[in-house]
């Protein structure tokens, strides 16, 4: 199974390490220590798997990353005997004796969180609550009584203990969110849980001209734009950084001048905040209106001088 301090190093590179952040991260860090779970929680597109597995990679013992999904069950988790091994031994040593021994044992194999608990990872269960609160209920173990139990399988050992390492940080979103399961209280009380929301244009801004190394002008103009865009949807349920990211990508590399005036850089605009747009606003025509939000912010942005 792989453990996955490549892909931290890879994600990690988009996380600007500005003031706030590297004190968010600080704090976790000693929160960690101390013997406490992090739960990052907030709208979607603000960060929060970046942080954990920056937060992870602070810790420097090796990092294993789960994804919620309502299949998720204690075969995951735990792991499961995946087959069957035959051993056959034939002794003819002896002329006149012909013996024959056969033995038949199943295989087994540890699942993620198992091999965490063992070897004492970092364990980064990304949006924990997309998977059934049935099967993160096996948590409360080994939170409390720093267990894991073993139930559900053949194996000889009731639980295993906890190695003094293991530590565990989760990411969600909010409960509105589709696909998402309400958390039981008896695990969220045993989590500290810090709420990311989105950042200010500026600190967003300084992701964006970081990761495609575009002025920081035109980044900041992309970004206020998202940001008054964000302001007419609900819920917090509007375009995210990620929209941001798209847009400075696609201008950059197709050459598309940053300009709110400019029809390719409105048609851009529309074509990738649209739809999201549409789903959080309350209209007839959705779409419509939604096209009208966009191409009037565009109309409005100036570029920021440095």
């Amino acid at each position: 199974m792989t453990v996955l301090n490549t892909k931290i190093n890879r994600n990690t590179r988009a996380l600007v390490q500005d003031a706030k952040t590297e004190d968010l991260l600080s704090r976790s860090l000693q929160y960690l220590k101390a013997g406490y779970p992090i739960h990052f929680t907030g709208p979607s597109g603000t960060g929060k798997t970046s942080l954990a597995l920056a937060l992870a990679k602070k810790r420097n013992r090796p990092v294993m990353l789960i994804h919620g999904n309502h299949e998720l069950n204690n075969k995951d988790l735990i792991g499961d005997f995946t087959g069957y091994t035959s051993k056959k031994v034939i002794d003819n040593y002896v002329r006149s004796v012909y013996k024959r021994d056969e033995s038949v044992t199943e295989t087994w194999r540890d699942g993620r969180l198992l091999e965490a608990v063992k070897n004492g990872y970092t364990l980064v269960y990304d949006e924990f609550t997309r998977s059934q609160p049935s099967a993160n209920n096996i948590f409360l173990s080994i939170l409390e009584e720093g267990i894991l139990p073993l139930y559900g399988t053949k194996l000889t050992e009731p639980f295993v203990r906890v190695h003094p390492e293991f530590a565990v940080i989760f990411t969600s979103n909010p409960d509105e969110y589709a696909g998402v399961y309400q958390t039981q209280d008896a695990l969220l009380d045993r989590l500290i849980t810090i709420f990311i929301d989105h950042k200010d244009f500026d600190r967003e801004a300084a992701i964006v001209s970081e990761k495609f190394d575009i002025e920081n002008s035109k980044a900041k103009a992309i970004t206020k734009l998202i940001a008054e865009i964000r302001k007419a949807c609900k819920e917090d349920k509007g375009p995210s950084l990620r929209a941001s990211l798209m847009i400075a990508r696609i201008a950059s590399e197709g050459n598309i001048t940053v300009d709110g005036s400019d029809p390719g850089f409105q048609r851009l605009c529309v074509d990738i905040l649209g739809h999201q747009v549409s789903r959080c606003i309350e209209s007839n025509e959705p779409m419509k209106t939604a096209e009208e939000i966009i191409i009037k912010a565009c109309k409005n942005l100036k570029v920021i001088e440095k």
